[in-house]
């Protein structure tokens, strides 16, 4: 590894591709109202890499479902490159995750009955200018596990699959909820450093949810998130590369 890929400098801020605006969510339990978040602005640029910090029940995981349209804020504003996500409909929001948004989460939701490489050919499939299963893999580093089925493969192997699905048909961008959080720490490792290759080799907009603090070192930017508030949002320090991260 060179000495370059062990740290870096931050990027320079490109345009914005996601915005949230006094962004709330209120869900009704029984006869309480639970606030989620109360008031968010946040902005996602070209090309970045941004990890979202904060405690369980913080509001981050409901922040990235609403910016990536898999949920609708009670009110504020959500806009991808000027398209207000916040007003679209159900089949608006549909075609926007399928065209433009890949996701990550902490369990792999891969399908059993299929190959690593069809597990991939399902996203590949739906959308036209898609890699091919076997280019995404070996993006992840598992093109020789292509004809393996998920119980063939380890962990960190099915989580690797998991983003190759999300890639491979080259979102703009890629929304990563606890990637890591099944995973040893070794093994996390592998997968951060999946996730910050594809962010540089291929440009991918890339958001990630933790709670380990210290993965927010390898992202050009690091947001705090509290009671579903954004209490702090720093850029500008000397970036890790995952290798030298512990937690």
């Amino acid at each position: 590894m060179s000495a370059a890929e062990t740290t870096a400098t931050p990027k320079s801020m490109g345009a914005v591709v996601l915005s949230a605006r006094a962004l709330t969510k209120v869900y009704r339990m029984g006869e309480v109202d639970v606030h989620a978040l109360r008031g968010v602005d946040w902005d996602l640029h070209e090309g970045e890499m941004t990890v979202l910090v904060g405690a369980s029940g913080s509001g981050k995981s409901t922040l990235l479902n609403i910016i990536g349209g898999l949920d609708t804020p009670t009110s504020g504003e959500v806009r991808y490159r000027g398209q207000d996500l916040s007003r679209a409909s159900q089949s608006e929001l549909t075609r926007f995750r399928r065209e433009h948004v890949g996701f990550v989460f902490q369990f792999y939701n891969l399908v059993a009955s299929l190959t690593a490489r069809e597990n991939v050919e399902l996203v590949t499939d739906l959308v036209d200018g898609a890699m091919s299963p076997d280019e995404a893999l070996e993006l992840v580093g598992l093109r020789e596990r292509a004809g393996h089925f998920p119980a063939q493969l380890s962990g960190g192997e099915q989580q690797r699959v998991a983003i190759a699905r999300a890639i491979a048909k080259r979102p703009d961008v890629l929304l990563c909820d606890e990637p890591t959080g099944a995973l040893d720490f070794q093994t996390g490792v592998l997968v951060l450093e999946v996730l910050t290759r594809i962010n540089r080799e291929l440009g991918t907009t890339t958001a990630i949810i933790t709670h380990n603090a210290p993965v927010s070192r390898i992202a050009d930017r690091r947001i705090v998130v509290a009671d579903g508030l954004v209490v702090s949002d720093e850029s500008g320090y000397e970036k890790l590369n995952p290798r030298d991260l512990s937690w």
